[in-house]
């Protein structure tokens, strides 16, 4: 019985001229007989042919090696000393982030940053401090 079934449908396969690999796509073209494939290439080569030169130095960006995220222990106690000394105000002007940047031999922008984590992290001025700063930033108001 079984072989029968089977010699049905290949027969049936046979007179409809499909095969089975038709059968399984559902009827759908392949898709490297498209035309729209055929333009899909062509497009992705003109677009290759114009931008691999900043194609390959995006890729170049993103396979650098990940940077740890933590500065030299060393870097990081100096920073960690300048902000004990001002912790009422861990605010350090441009000759401050200049002389730890030198210190440190960290970018200016690391420094920057540093204290803007670290301030988020772990500085509340006190009330005092912000009604000094609001009186500052808008009159004083009576």
């Amino acid at each position: 019985m079984e072989t029968q079934l089977n010699a049905l449908a290949n027969n049936t396969n046979d007179a409809a001229g499909s095969s089975d690999e038709e059968d399984w796509s559902g009827g759908e073209i392949e898709a490297q007989d498209s035309p729209r494939t055929n333009e899909n290439h062509e497009l992705k080569d003109k677009l290759l042919r114009r931008y691999s030169g900043y194609i390959s130095t995006l890729k170049r960006e993103f396979t650098k090696k990940k940077k740890n995220g933590k500065l030299p222990r060393e870097a990081r106690q100096i920073l960690f000393d300048w902000w004990n000394l001002h912790y009422k105000w861990p605010y350090p002007t441009e000759a401050d982030k200049i002389s730890l940047a030198q210190v440190t031999r960290l970018d200016q922008k690391q420094i920057n940053n540093w204290f803007i984590n670290q301030r988020k992290r772990h500085w509340k001025p006190s009330e005092n401090m912000q009604y000094a700063v609001m009186d500052s930033l808008y009159g004083h108001q009576d």
